[in-house]
């Protein structure tokens, strides 16, 4: 199969093998040279196939050398379609790591589901008797209650009033204007059921009832702020909403874990190229401003990069937090000499000039690179097998 890029709306439906693989090899070389002390062990991340998840499973095994469980819910090629990017991903992840002798699981389904959050804890009484570190970083469109089976969506739109602003077709960099109508009381109800708090603390709970946490486990959920521009889409938008149920949860969480001596933490992550970003209006083009003034700067981080920034972090006795309880990964996006450069040139942004005052080409060929493309020491005019395998999966 002759595999490019094929796209719906703003999502690529298709993922080239070869270059998942190169994405995941690439930030394995980065993570082999993790040099901090190591005290976490046995780690299971809850959505560890595509950004800050893959990252932090990479981190927790070839950077620390650590047993790791990886929850997924990516497809499987078939017939004329490839599979999704974090099934490549995953394999190519899992490929390493036998090569390496490093143990790895990888169960396939819904984490939002009893089911898997059983097989889940029979899996780690089967082979790790406990684990010490719970990452969760799951980002989808809807959510199906275990309990009472109705599905819930997730709605990008701010709250109170309607949002203007000037957005990017990242495709075609035509900038424009757009203006979205605000949320209903329902849909930021939905949003918040989806994406907020009540999933993880449901894993959790489950964890503790099985007792498979050791004693001073670790748990953290990503989030993310954003500057003032922003905010009305985001912080202070549905989203927004649905990351201060996260935040709250991380509170009653770190309570429920002091009788093992625990903590729960929400970690602010810096703005990346994200599938889940690039489908949000104007973050895009925020993206590519700050990317551009970042790497002048020379303060830029890579996902790979965040991540072992945070397992430095978490792998000491004592680091900082912020007046939320909340771990500060977007320290430097939020500087205010890098948010002034950004405010400046966001005033200055038309069609005419975006490909010089912003990063916009770079963020194309990022979105790009998500899905295995855009690498230049492979042949995508190669015929390539669309179907691989998966070593030590759980369906």
């Amino acid at each position: 199969m002759i595999i490019k890029p094929k796209f719906r709306d703003f999502i690529c439906v298709t993922a080239h093998p070869e270059g998942c693989k190169e994405n995941v090899l690439e930030q394995i070389n980065y993570a082999e040279k993790c040099k901090s002390p190591n005290r976490f062990k046995k780690v299971l991340i809850i959505g560890a196939s595509t950004g800050y998840g893959l990252s932090s499973r990479i981190v927790s095994a070839f950077g620390y050398k650590a047993s790791t469980i990886g929850i997924v819910f990516e497809k499987q090629a078939s017939r004329n379609r490839t599979a999704t990017a974090g099934w490549y991903n995953t394999a190519a992840f899992e490929e390493k790591a036998l090569e390496k002798g490093y143990y790895s699981r990888t169960i396939n389904g819904d984490a939002f589901s009893k089911e898997i959050k059983q097989k889940t804890i029979n899996l780690i009484k089967k082979d790790l008797g406990k684990v010490d570190l719970v990452i969760y970083s799951i980002a989808s469109p809807r959510r199906k209650d275990p309990a009472t089976g109705k599905t819930y969506y997730s709605f990008l739109k701010p709250v109170g009033k309607a949002y203007k602003n000037k957005t990017v077709n990242f495709h075609t960099f035509e900038v424009s204007n757009i203006e979205i109508q605000p949320a209903t009381d329902d849909e930021i109800n939905q949003t918040v059921n989806v994406m907020g708090g009540q999933d993880w603390k449901l894993w959790i709970d489950e964890l503790v009832e099985a007792d498979v946490l050791s004693k001073g486990a670790t748990t953290i959920a990503y989030s993310y702020m954003g500057p003032e521009i922003t905010y009305p889409i985001y912080r202070q938008g549905t989203i927004g909403k649905a990351k201060e149920d996260l935040e709250e949860a991380s509170l009653q969480l770190d309570n429920k874990l002091k009788p093992i001596n625990g903590k729960a933490f929400v970690s602010v992550n810096k703005a990346l190229v994200t599938q889940s970003s690039s489908a949000i209006p104007v973050v895009p083009l925020y993206v590519s401003v700050l990317d551009k003034v970042m790497k002048q700067k020379g303060i830029d981080e890579s996902c790979i990069e965040q991540i072992d920034r945070l397992f430095s972090k978490i792998n000491k006795d004592d680091f900082e937090l912020d007046e939320a309880n909340r771990i500060r990964l977007d320290d430097m996006e939020m500087r205010e000499d890098v948010q002034e450069e950004v405010r400046d040139i966001w005033n200055k942004i038309t069609t005419e000039n975006i490909k010089e005052l912003t990063n916009i080409e770079s963020f194309r060929k990022d979105f790009f690179k998500l899905f295995g493309f855009e690498h230049k020491n492979i042949n995508y005019e190669k015929d390539t097998h669309a179907e691989v395998n998966i070593t030590n999966i759980i369906e």
